[in-house]
């Protein structure tokens, strides 16, 4: 039995009242405050953090800041793009006890930085419109570059590579409550942060992470909204998550209190792992580092949604002695709980349910933990889930040579799964490798299968044996406000919609390009008012705007044209105050397209591979649009394309030769490519796009110069070698500006969560 006991420390009133404090007026940068006070800023006024050290110092400690009703702290206007803020709104060092509430605080870097402050107070900050990345990925692919790399932050590099809201170092009974961030990468971060209470926050839709904690421990984080944390998500596309999580928990966070939190819709909705120096992976302090039992170990999970992520509801992995209690894991595209290389985790009392609808291979499900020892998943509810429980050992080669794997062991062996009930389970129970683990009293018979046990896993299968009797986790959450089922009408994870900036909140107007290859731009929209439409004020286009019809949220609108050209337009959807205005060129081709299976290897002999496009097996057709989508289909079976259902081509081996003339305005120009496996594309005889390789889903783009207006030939050539495959073509000038907007910054005050 794991019991926690939590000192709970009631917030004392201030001994200053706002009322009583005096007014110090904020119109430049490198202010100094001395003193309690209320902080007034002229209305607009934007004051950049030049020397990167602060806007606002705080230079003394014991201090009561509260900003006045109106005041926004802004480091950047709106003509600003996110990624390129930079500075910090308010800088706290080495000054203790420190209070300050209704900060409104936006355009930065950093809202508010905080470094060995003790007993620091912060209520009811606004510090949405933060530094965040400019998403590569698109509805049609993911994008590499968007990985987040948590796994170094000894030297700030969560601060520097990614900015946040809050952040907050080498201090010790914090407080942070009641604040809120929207439109940035990160909420909240804590690098050594220890005995602190963060309760009763709403960090929900960004791009990073809501609540990030690096080497912090014996903490309550409680009753805070960390919905869609997220990033790398495309519904029924792709789902990466990208290490994007709702709670982030790296290099050794211990002794934590997770409680009664909703992180819904994250890339994971908590995101654990024991560290690179924990694993020996980074160099150890100096003198004698044991690495036994090193992790994110102790910590408890109480009464929390970890729901509808891109990959997995929890993922804690290297890590010892955690409870996983009464806590929600539904609609988990991968799985609910991903616990690789866990040792005496106990997971009791959950409900799993339709988990791992987009896992990969045997990972899955409910439960999956690899190379695990001494687990205990006891009581738990599983329904229609890919698969129950997972346990599995297999050969992870140079891993076993870490210093954590030689002191801690990895094998999978002594594991327990007894008193579950499971309805509906493609498979309760899986064990496969050289593991061993004991099945007692479970509820196998509304599973559509109940055990698959390889040969060399040893299964003890004991129906007679009951579950002990745990008792629940002691806690007590602090905060009012009740996260879990708050947003019921999001429900699914169907509702992520990344833009260019993040996830859509569902309730700002969006628009965003989702495909604009060939002869249509189709645009998603959404938070539209009722009598919104389209208005084309520039250009010789068609409008065709369908709005929520498939019950997301998100409308399709569609600009095309009659026939070939080219078009710009310029297209102002709803009210011009919503900001949603959208400069493009769409290009409309007749595309002669020929499919063809080959022999010879492009790679080795393209003149041979070519000759192959003009052999009786080649089939031609006429295309408006060279957006390929093949997947690991045969280019006959992708209906779109009209190919004849008994022409030679299969899965693999195939290629794509396309060509067309196009009068081109003069100027510079952009082709852009989505590909799985080689391309080239050929302007007037030139190569200016070469990736002539197998390779995955990549974006290549390239540019070239058009002398004069004059009709262009263009040829785009593809080869498909084997498995997944995809050709996508575009082409627009090469000045155009992207098609989604920055949501608005803040208003003149904080909002409420919910």
């Amino acid at each position: 039995m794991m019991t926690t006991a939590l000192l709970l420390v009631a917030l004392a009133p201030a001994a200053t009242q706002p009322s009583d404090l005096p007014v110090v007026t904020v119109d430049r940068d490198d202010v100094v405050i001395r003193e309690s006070c209320r902080i007034a800023i002229p209305r607009g006024l934007v004051i950049a953090d030049v020397n990167g050290d602060g806007v606002i110092q705080v230079g003394a400690p014991n201090l009561t800041l509260v900003f006045e009703s109106g005041s926004v702290l802004r480091g950047a206007g709106p003509d600003v793009a996110p990624d390129t803020y930079d500075g910090i709104g308010m800088r706290i060092d080495g000054h203790a006890g420190v209070t300050v509430r209704d900060a409104v605080i936006t355009g930065f870097r950093c809202g508010l930085w905080a470094t060995r402050t003790d007993g620091l107070v912060l209520e009811h900050l606004n510090v949405s419109g933060i530094r965040r990345d400019r998403l590569r990925s698109t509805p049609l692919a993911e994008d590499a570059r968007d990985w987040l790399w948590p796994h170094a932050n000894d030297a700030n590099e969560w601060l520097e590579r990614y900015g946040a809201g809050i952040y907050i170092e080498d201090s010790r009974d914090v407080t942070v409550r009641l604040c809120k961030a929207r439109d940035a990468q990160n909420g909240l971060c804590l690098d050594r942060v220890e005995q602190s209470r963060i309760f009763d926050n709403d960090f929900s839709f960004l791009s990073g992470w809501g609540i990030a904690l690096w080497r912090s421990s014996r903490n309550i984080i409680s009753r805070n909204a960390v919905d869609f944390c997220v990033r790398g998500y495309s519904h029924e596309v792709y789902n990466r998550g990208q290490d994007s999580a709702g709670i982030l928990a790296f290099e050794q966070c211990s002794q934590n209190v997770f409680a009664e939190n909703s992180a819904t819709h994250g890339g994971d909705g908590f995101f654990g792992f024991a560290g690179k120096e924990a694993l020996g992976e980074a160099p150890a302090p100096a003198g004698d580092f044991d690495y036994r039992r090193r992790g994110c170990n102790d910590n408890v999970f109480v009464g929390n949604d970890f729901s509808s992520a891109a990959a997995h509801g929890l993922e804690l992995t290297f890590s010892f002695g955690n409870r996983i209690h009464n806590n929600t894991f539904r609609d988990n595209a991968i799985c609910g709980i991903w616990a690789g290389y866990s040792q005496d985790t106990t997971i009791d009392e959950n409900e799993f349910e339709l988990n791992g609808a987009a896992g990969y291979g045997f990972e899955r499900g409910g439960v999956n933990i690899e190379h695990g020892r001494g687990n205990r998943i006891i009581g738990n509810r599983f329904r229609n889930n890919a698969a129950g429980v997972h346990l599995w050992w297999d050969d992870d080669g140079a891993l076993f040579e870490r210093p954590w794997v030689k002191a801690n062991g990895a094998d999978s062996t002594d594991n327990l799964v007894v008193g579950n009930t499971f309805f509906g389970d493609m498979l309760a129970v899986q064990l496969r490798g050289p593991s061993d683990a004991t099945v007692g009293q479970n509820d196998l018979e509304r599973a559509l299968a109940r055990i698959d046990a390889r040969d060399d896993a040893r299964l003890t299968h004991d129906p007679n044996l009951p579950p002990p009797n745990l008792e629940p986790p002691a806690f007590q959450a602090l905060g009012q406000r009740r996260p879990v089922g708050a947003r019921p009408e999001l429900k699914g994870r169907d509702k992520i919609v990344m833009t260019e900036w993040g996830p859509w909140d569902h309730v700002s107007p969006m628009m965003r390009l989702r495909d604009r290859s060939g002869g249509v731009h189709t645009y998603d929209v959404g938070g539209l008012p009722p009598d919104s439409s389209p208005r084309i004020v520039r250009g010789n286009v068609s409008t065709a705007l369908t709005v929520n019809r498939d019950g997301s949220g998100v409308g399709t609108l569609v600009i095309s044209a009659h026939r070939p050209g080219v078009y710009p337009y310029t297209l102002v959807l709803g009210d011009p105050s919503l900001g949603l205005r959208q400069e493009s060129t769409l290009v409309v081709a007749d595309w002669d397209v020929t499919v063809f299976p080959w022999q010879n290897d492009p790679r080795e002999d393209v003149m041979a591979w070519r000759r192959e496009a003009k052999s009786p097996q080649a089939v031609t057709i006429k295309q408006r649009s060279l957006v390929f989508p093949f997947a690991y289909r045969r280019p006959q079976d992708v209906t779109e394309l009209g190919l004849p259902a008994d022409m030679a081509t299969q899965r693999d081996r195939f290629g794509v030769w396309a060509r067309t003339t196009r009068t081109l305005p003069k100027g510079r120009w952009k082709v852009s490519t989505l590909s799985d496996d080689g391309v080239r594309v050929i302007v007037d005889g030139k190569p200016v796009l070469d990736n002539w390789t197998q390779h995955g889903t990549t974006v290549d783009e390239a540019y070239f110069e058009q002398p004069s207006t004059k009709p262009t030939a263009i040829v785009v050539e593809y080869f498909e070698l084997d498995g997944h495959a995809i050709l996508v073509f575009d082409l627009s000038p090469a000045d155009e500006v992207p098609a989604t907007q920055p949501a608005t910054q803040p208003a003149n005050g904080p909002g409420e969560s919910h």
